[in-house]
């Protein structure tokens, strides 16, 4: 019985942390003091691409480099650095990748633009195989 009700319990907060999407990849020993200076940590590595990862956010990610890129971010705030600074300080080290929403500039137009074309390129092969299967 008392291994049913652990069960339970496990299987509860399993699916609670699920559906609430709480991260449980910062570690309590990342955490900053000032309530403020989290918050803005934690908004940051939400828009940061974890490298290892590459799906994944770096506040949601376990791996190392994710943690060590979590406390550069940390490090930064406490140093008085804003957001802005931070976000360019990551991509001249890392490239506009890191970010999960790269900037439009002519860098990144192939990631933004070369959806909607390859969209519009299947819609005009889906068309004309309709159209000569129509006249058979």
């Amino acid at each position: 019985m008392k291994l049913k009700k652990n069960f339970i319990l496990i299987i509860s907060i399993l699916l609670f942390n699920f559906f609430t999407g709480i991260s449980l990849a910062v570690e309590p020993n990342e955490v900053l003091e000032d309530s403020n200076q989290e918050a803005r940590a934690r908004n940051i590595s939400k828009k940061i691409r974890c490298m290892v990862c590459q799906n994944q956010s770096i506040d949601e990610s376990s791996s190392p480099l994710a943690k060590d890129l979590r406390l550069l971010i940390r490090n930064e705030i406490k140093e008085g650095k804003k957001d802005k600074e931070i976000y360019k300080f990551l991509s001249d080290r890392y490239g506009d990748f890191i970010l999960l929403n790269p900037p439009i500039k002519l860098g990144t137009i192939v990631l933004w633009f070369l959806p909607i074309v390859f969209l519009f390129f299947g819609f005009f092969i889906i068309f004309n195989h309709n159209k000569k299967s129509n006249k058979i």
